[in-house]
């Protein structure tokens, strides 16, 4: 399976991707995507940066994962380990409600810890939603750390901040 950088003619599939997620998370009670979150600016955006990478399967995009340097400000105020190396963020990991649990999410998180130590960061940093019990898991299993809560506007519950040194 190939991970790929994705390109401004697959904003659809994205846009396609994201839409199928969060009507599964709905229907499963998360909250933490709606309409307006994530959108065609954001997505547009990561795709200009040429930070989106995503896998694809039966001609559609099936799994995504951003990977930058941009953090929230919120993030300012809590005690991170690595406070004198260079941090990566992961953004945006979903994958297709129809082929999750085959590992997708495992390699595009996997991939991302090798592209951000060939990058030259020593640490990734992410928020997750607390009410997505699948999400802080699969981080959890995955070796990060939680760091601490911060909150985001009309979200109903906090995001758990996580952490893992390269």
């Amino acid at each position: 399976m190939t991970i790929m950088r994705l390109e401004s003619n697959d904003k659809s599939g994205v846009m396609s991707l994201f839409r199928s997620v969060t009507q599964d998370l709905k229907r499963k009670g998360i909250h933490q995507w709606d309409r307006f979150y994530p959108n065609g600016i954001v997505i547009g955006r990561d795709l200009r940066n040429k930070n989106l990478f995503g896998i694809s399967m039966d001609a559609q995009i099936v799994a995504v994962v951003v990977l930058d340097t941009k953090q929230s400000a919120k993030y300012s105020a809590l005690q991170w380990s690595d406070t004198q190396g260079k941090s990566a963020c992961i953004h945006r990991l979903a994958v297709h409600p129809e082929y999750q649990g085959r590992g997708l999410g495992k390699q595009l998180l996997q991939f991302a810890e090798n592209l951000a130590g060939q990058q030259g960061n020593s640490s990734i940093r992410l928020d997750v939603y607390t009410g997505n019990r699948g999400a802080l898991s699969m981080y959890s299993r995955a070796g990060y750390h939680q760091v601490g809560e911060i909150k985001f506007p009309f979200r109903e519950v906090p995001y758990m901040c996580f952490e893992k040194i390269l």
